[in-house]
């Protein structure tokens, strides 16, 4: 096929169909391009031969919408769309976002909060014996018994809340395929118990014997421990050559996790990257401005997946996976050529990347046949001595990027991992890194300094960001560029406490770093530093975390970030005096901020000078 799928009853008739086989009903935007998850399912459904529509952003207030297509043969898919729906309503302070780069126009609320388990009883009621399989980030990471931001409570399992019939967890085409032939073949869905990435609910006397179980989701309420149990048996089993059956009770029901599905292999991912995608949104949006969430990967290109980096506040984990795989040279190049003979291409690549970009193979050969080690990190808070480096491969392949007529430069803008740059012993990829592959400014995620609050974090110590820093400048100057190193911080991550805030400004200060943006931390589902926040525990030690919660404590810490914007004057002030670090208030070279001005407009007695802060200072110098 050579066009977007139809999206309505007018354009599934003019293809001459009277039905589809499948109905896929999506929070986003109708966008054909492999970054969008929407479109890689669809587009593997109508390989194996399927009829598909797609159902873009339906009225969840009516059911007009959801019965236009008619009754479909087989069955609906559901998902919200690229990201949760309530994180694409809300920030990381519960307020709702003005704009929506998923959605026409950029229109915010066209999507209900909680869109899968919206869309899968509204499918429910409509057709109460129809196959509603559920997949996508949102239900992915929601499929067990979860705490929830929004609503401050733990929540269900979300088979439960949406009376589906089945959950696709991880990049599901391999279920997918499985799941559609089984239907096409006149298996009932019910029946559909043993496909690898799945998980679906049945009655506590059909649990299977196999696997392992984990607290129940009464347990889990009323007791944080087990909560934080809960979440290191889910983490710990996401291997697909080592993870085993996960089972977790909701009342009579248990809701099943089988094993993983392994990943796609080199030959399956290029096939997947080869199929028609249109590459951009349907066109009945370009009257509405078009879809901006396009505009960053419109001219990128994905090469792997999968990240064994595995920070803790990332939902990569839990979702896609720590094995990663890559696609073959060839695919990429085949890629980087459709692109070149688009009309609107300008000659530049915007990335060449996926979860983590110089990542293309396992991070040791152990992984081949025993998985990825439980309850242990390749690279943080120090490398692995097993650890594999070898940017060989994906250098060969950006140099090949840059011969192709029509290619200007090609950028890599997806993260860098530098911890894992730094073990190479060849530095050819990090100096062509710096020469051919930097738009300006080179993105990198540190994320803190604090050595505590990294291991909460699953990062490598600030030690590593300094080493990287000093070459990167190195080999700049030698090439005779300006270019820049930003870094990405984080706010108010668990284990985080105000001395550490400040132990993060000083460091900016020193470093002369800052920031223009500093992301709050955001507890979102299925992620083990959410599990950290909501019990105040590190599931993997038991031990008892520092979490900010309220909304002032987080401003105090955020503000610290950023303690040369007069407008954070105050919080800063306040921050450095509840941590009674008055050494840091004054006129002194080493002060973060001076000293407020009382009403008259005259600056208050300087508390350098004050007698409180030499007691202070003196107490730290015994």
């Amino acid at each position: 096929m050579t066009d977007f799928l139809p999206i309505n009853k007018k354009e599934m008739s003019d293809r001459g169909w009277n039905e589809a086989d499948f109905v896929y009903v999506t929070g986003d935007s109708y966008v054909d391009h492999p970054s969008f998850g929407a479109s890689i399912i669809t587009r593997v459904l109508e390989s194996q031969g399927y009829k598909v529509a797609v159902l873009s952003q339906p009225d969840w207030k009516s059911t007009a919408d959801f019965v236009q297509f008619g009754r479909p043969r087989l069955g609906f898919f559901v998902t919200s769309g690229n990201i949760d729906s309530m994180v694409a309503h809300y920030t990381a302070a519960k307020r709702l976002r003005r704009d929506d780069a998923y959605t026409a126009g950029g229109k915010a609320g066209k999507r209900p909060d909680r869109a899968v388990i919206v869309y899968s009883n509204l499918i429910k009621r409509i057709y109460p014996d129809i196959p509603v399989i559920i997949g996508g980030l949102e239900a992915s990471l929601r499929r067990f018994a979860h705490y929830d931001y929004w609503d401050d409570k733990v929540r269900p399992s979300i088979l439960m809340d949406s009376k589906a019939d089945l959950l696709t967890f991880g990049m599901g085409e391999k279920q997918t395929i499985e799941i559609a032939e089984r239907l096409a073949n006149g298996e009932n869905i019910c029946d559909m118990r043993d496909i690898k990435g799945t998980c679906y609910v049945c009655p506590t006397v059909e649990t299977p014997y196999d696997g392992v179980e984990c607290p129940s989701y009464d347990n889990v309420v009323k007791n944080k421990v087990e909560y934080a149990k809960s979440c290191r048996i889910q983490q710990d089993e996401q291997d697909h050559i080592r993870g085993r059956v996960i089972k977790q009770k909701h009342g009579k029901w248990m809701v099943v996790q089988n094993k993983p599905m392994p990943p796609l292999t080199q030959k399956e991912l290029d096939w997947v990257y080869s199929l028609p995608y249109m590459r951009t949104y349907h066109p009945s949006y370009e009257k509405l401005g078009g879809v901006s969430g396009i505009k960053e990967v419109e001219f990128s290109i994905t090469h792997n997946r999968g990240c064994f980096g595995a920070c803790n506040f990332c939902s990569i984990a839990f979702h896609q996976g720590r094995y990663v795989t890559a696609r073959s040279k060839n695919s990429i190049i085949a890629e980087a050529k459709k692109l070149v003979n688009m009309p609107n291409f300008k000659g530049y690549i915007h990335d060449v990347g996926g979860p983590t970009a110089n990542f293309r193979k396992p991070s040791c050969t152990l992984q081949e046949t025993n998985g990825l080690c439980k309850g242990k990190k390749c690279l943080a808070p120090t490398p692995c001595r097993n650890l594999t480096v070898d940017h060989s491969e994906y250098l060969d392949i950006l140099r090949c990027l840059r011969k192709i007529d029509g290619i200007k430069k090609v950028f890599i803008r997806s993260g860098i991992r530098y911890d894992y740059l730094l073990e190479d012993k060849d530095d050819a990829f990090f100096k062509e890194l710096v020469e051919h592959h930097v738009s300006g400014q080179l993105k990198v995620a540190p994320e803190h300094c604090s050595a505590a609050v990294l291991e909460k974090m699953g990062k490598p110590y600030i030690e590593a960001y300094i080493r990287f820093s000093k070459r990167y400048f190195q080999y700049t100057g030698q090439i005779h560029k300006e270019q820049y190193l930003v870094p990405y911080l984080m706010s108010s991550h668990p284990g985080s406490t105000l001395d550490d805030a400040i132990e993060l400004a000083l460091f900016l200060k020193k470093n002369h770093i800052r920031p223009e943006q500093v992301q709050d931390f955001y507890p979102t589902p299925g992620t083990i530093s959410t599990c950290m926040f909501y019990t105040g525990l590190d599931p993997y030690t038991m031990k008892e975390v520092y979490v900010a919660k309220t909304e002032h404590d987080k401003a105090l810490q955020r503000a610290l970030l950023q303690y040369f914007n007069p407008a954070n004057h105050r919080l800063v002030e306040e921050a450095l005096k509840k941590a009674k670090r008055f050494d840091l208030i004054g006129y002194d070279r080493k002060c973060l901020i001076r000293p407020s001005k009382d009403a008259s407009g005259k600056r208050k007695p300087d508390l350098y000078y004050s007698k409180k802060y030499n007691n202070n200072r003196k107490s730290r110098k015994r």
